[in-house]
């Protein structure tokens, strides 16, 4: 598939390329920048589902219809389903009523989605809604021809204008797309299945901080002035905002006056240039003609029109010198943030600090605020880095420079200098004082005009800061993503539930699990002795050997070893006819497709001794596959041998069966209650009869949280504690005489703590080469986890 054909539109189809003149597209091409619904509303820019479609190439596009319906029943404003299923019912094509079943699937899962709460249908969560519908389509396209189709739009947008002339539409590429929405209406029931398999993909909470933290309007920024004031750190800064917000005479929107010909006698006015004068106005004698012009009398072509709003972009320069440290540094940071967050202000606005050189400043979040506003050049003034900022070339259209200074640094020649210099460039010029003092400067036509005053009552406004609490004090600035985990842990991970695929290699038994990891896991050392083993099962948790694997789950799988000794996974898919092998170690990648007499059902892919096979023990010829190298099929006879060793390798898989698995990979909170457990979201962590660690339901009411920063949970006195999805839990804490120590996240089963020089519990949790010193669980519970709980409830705070 070709990128004319992915963006191609259709004669009397649901959706149509359209263009909007007033905004312009960032690749240069502006016409076709929009894809709407005739009659019925807009889907989206380009732009933004160029964004989309670039972070699902990796993994393959979905068809670009089924994509667009998708988007349009996910939009924040009103969806007007009823008027889509109009227009697809009644599309002229005669054949249509041969798909009336795919439109009404379709239509009730585009209701469903329409049905998601908000915030599953906003920013980064919106994307990963999309990830997750489309991750398992049949029908997309490869993610090698994504990137093809990506990239040659990157390198000529303007091809879309091909795509935009319409061409008639089959009754095939009807039904295709239409087909695709139907399967996913089968495939997710309800709109909390749908909720469910994002469940899968990530932390469902995490999602909600993510929304919380992108939502950008008038009424979070009146939110934020709040929590400026309600946070003692940044009290000063917030209380001066609405103050200076009141006296503000700084101008939040530019207007210019428009161009709109109308002609005829509603075209003439009594203003206007003696160029555009009527001539009959000539005519009069010279007295009547002075006297007309003088009273406004006079008759002129092209009559005056409202002005249009000029868009323009602000970029303030905050002086982070020495002087203008303390009070002035409030005043500076107070001012900026009422020019940024001003309710009447529409323009975009970026924020730079002057020091030794020029850097990027945000305001957005407190703890951004309380990061900035810390900040100090080792320099008495800037005149280094606001020429600097002048010598760059800046292309921005109708851009507007402020500058913010202590009044005492306009004393500096050099400074001076600059100012002068730039005085066409720097629009608005602000100083601070340490009494509270704000002037506000603006050069007009090359001269400098003093535009006001403002007195700021600083005694008063600082005169009631909030209390001060040593909750969280000395906790870091939140984090925009989860903390990092690592690859394995001294102790096993817990057998995921969900596995794509179980293997025997060598003696050694593999999973593929269903977040695309390559895991190791093992039998007990008494495995062999059968009468042992089948009364007790001891399996054994697992290792990760190899992540991100870029695998479909789907079909069949063999796993083996290559002469490098790098892991091959080899992959059969029945319905495609198609083999595939994939060098996990390397990522190479090969397939071929399979030509085969009779059923492709019928046949098991399998390894046997240094080879891959397409086995059917009822046929005389098999296909075999080669490990090392590009994929190759050969026939050859079928051996009984290798009957004889899938029958024993499928025995021996059989055993490694575990139905007592459950995991808990979603963490809503963690906290201590009055019983003194460790609680998980609803389960409490404790000690049972056998005095082994299980997690079991909190029947205590929690008296103490943790703070959640994506996937660290922090308590007051900094103690940490790091989850990880995949079922392990990392506890860190705030007294450096407990090391750091491990606890995986099975429930109904028992644990284990382990550290890097010591173990206890479980031995499933036991990896099986390891130097682990074995202690009592009653020894690491005393040594570690009660001394970790003892050592909140002393220094902690309650909630």
């Amino acid at each position: 598939m070709e990128l004319k054909e992915y963006f191609q539109s259709y004669k009397n189809y649901f959706w149509e390329w359209t263009t909007d003149e007033d905004v312009p597209d960032e690749s240069g091409y502006n016409e076709n920048n929009l894809i709407s619904i005739p009659n019925v509303g807009v889907i989206e820019y380009r732009t933004y589902i160029l964004e989309i479609l670039t972070v699902l190439q990796e993994k393959g596009l979905p068809l670009f219809s089924p994509l667009l319906l998708v988007l349009y029943a996910t939009n924040r404003s009103y969806v007007d389903l009823i008027s889509i299923e109009y227009v697809l019912r009644n599309h002229p094509s005669s054949a249509v009523k041969y798909i009336k079943d795919f439109i009404d699937s379709s239509i009730q899962f585009l209701e469903k989605l329409s049905h998601l709460p908000p915030n599953y249908k906003v920013g980064s969560n919106r994307v990963l809604l999309i990830q997750t519908l489309f991750n398992d389509d049949f029908n997309k396209i490869s993610s090698r021809t994504s990137k093809v189709i990506i990239s040659e739009y990157e390198k000529n947008p303007s091809a879309i204008g091909i795509c935009a002339e319409k061409i008639d539409v089959s009754i095939a590429k009807f039904s295709k797309d239409l087909r695709v929405l139907a399967a996913l209406n089968s495939k997710f029931p309800t709109t909390d299945s749908l909720i469910l398999a994002m469940k899968g993909i990530v932390d469902i909470m995490e999602l909600e901080d993510e929304v919380v933290e992108e939502e950008t309007t008038v009424e979070t920024d009146k939110d934020f002035i709040q929590e400026l004031i309600e946070e003692p750190k940044t009290f000063q800064v917030g209380s001066l905002i609405k103050r200076i917000w009141s006296g503000l005479k700084i101008p939040m929107r530019h207007l210019s006056p428009g161009e709109q010909p109308i002609g005829g006698i509603s075209d003439m006015t009594n203003k206007g240039d003696f160029s555009r004068m009527l001539l009959s106005e000539f005519a009069h004698e010279d007295e009547v003609f002075m006297n007309r012009v003088a009273n406004n009398e006079a008759l002129y072509i092209q009559r005056e029109i409202p002005p249009e709003e000029n868009i323009f972009e602000r970029i303030i320069l905050i002086d982070t010198s020495l002087k203008n440290w303390g009070t002035p540094k409030v005043l500076a940071f107070a001012s900026a943030i009422a020019v940024i967050k001003h309710p009447k202000a529409h323009s975009e606005c970026k924020v730079f600090g002057l020091g030794n050189d020029i850097f990027p400043i945000s305001l957005n979040r407190v703890e951004e605020v309380i990061e900035n506003q810390n900040h100090v050049s080792p320099v008495l003034e800037v005149s280094g880095a606001l020429e600097k900022f002048f010598g760059e070339e800046h292309t921005e259209k109708d851009l507007e420079v402020f500058f913010i200074t202590h009044q005492e640094n306009l004393n500096h020649q050099k400074l001076q200098k600059i100012i002068h210099e730039n005085r066409d460039r720097l629009k608005f010029l602000v100083t601070t004082s340490a009494n509270g003092e704000l002037n506000f400067y603006k050069h007009h036509k090359g001269t400098r005009k003093h535009i006001q005053k403002i007195m700021l009552p600083l005694q008063e406004l600082w005169a009631n800061p909030p209390k001060k609490t040593h909750k969280n004090q000395n906790l870091p600035a939140r984090s925009l993503k989860a903390t990092d985990v690592p690859l394995n842990y001294p102790i096993l991970f817990p057998i995921p539930v969900n596995k794509i695929a179980t293997f025997l290699y060598e003696g050694d038994f593999f999973i593929l699990s269903a977040k695309k990891q390559l895991l190791k896991t093992y039998l007990s050392d008494n495995y062999y002795n059968r009468e042992y083993y089948d009364q007790y099962r001891i399996h054994r948790g697992c290792e990760v050997l190899i992540e991100n694997i870029s695998v479909k789950p789907r079909g069949q799988f063999a796993l083996a070893k290559n002469k490098q000794q790098h892991f091959i996974l080899c992959q059969y898919q029945p319905d495609k006819k198609l083999i595939s092998k994939l060098n996990l170690n390397t990522k190479e990648y090969s397939e071929a497709n399979v030509s085969i007499n009779i059923s492709v059902n019928d046949y098991k892919l399998i390894y046997f001794n240094k080879k891959f096979y397409l086995w059917n023990e009822n046929v005389e010829r098999i296909e075999e596959i080669n490990i090392d190298g590009q994929i190759r099929l050969e026939s050859v006879r079928n051996d009984l041998e290798i009957t004889k060793n899938n029958l024993k390798v499928q025995a021996e898989l059989d055993r490694l069966y575990d139905s007592t698995n459950k995991l808990l990979s979603n963490f809503n909170f963690i906290g201590i209650n009055g019983a003194k457990d460790l609680i998980i979201s609803k389960y409490a962590l404790e000690p049972d009869y056998n005095e082994a660690l299980i997690l079991t339901k909190n029947k205590s009411k929690v008296e103490i949280f943790a703070t959640k920063n994506k996937n660290k949970f922090t308590f007051s006195e900094g103690s940490e504690i790091i989850t990880d999805s995949r079922g392990m839990m990392t506890f860190n804490s705030s007294n450096k005489n407990i090391p750091a120590f491990y606890i995986p996240t099975s429930i109904q089963r028992y644990l284990a703590i382990g550290t890097k020089t010591e173990f206890s519990g479980s031995e499933y949790f036991l990896p099986q080469e390891n130097l682990l010193k074995m202690k009592t669980t009653e020894q690491m519970y005393e040594e570690y986890l009660k001394l970790f709980i003892d050592q909140i409830l002393d220094y902690g705070i309650d909630n």
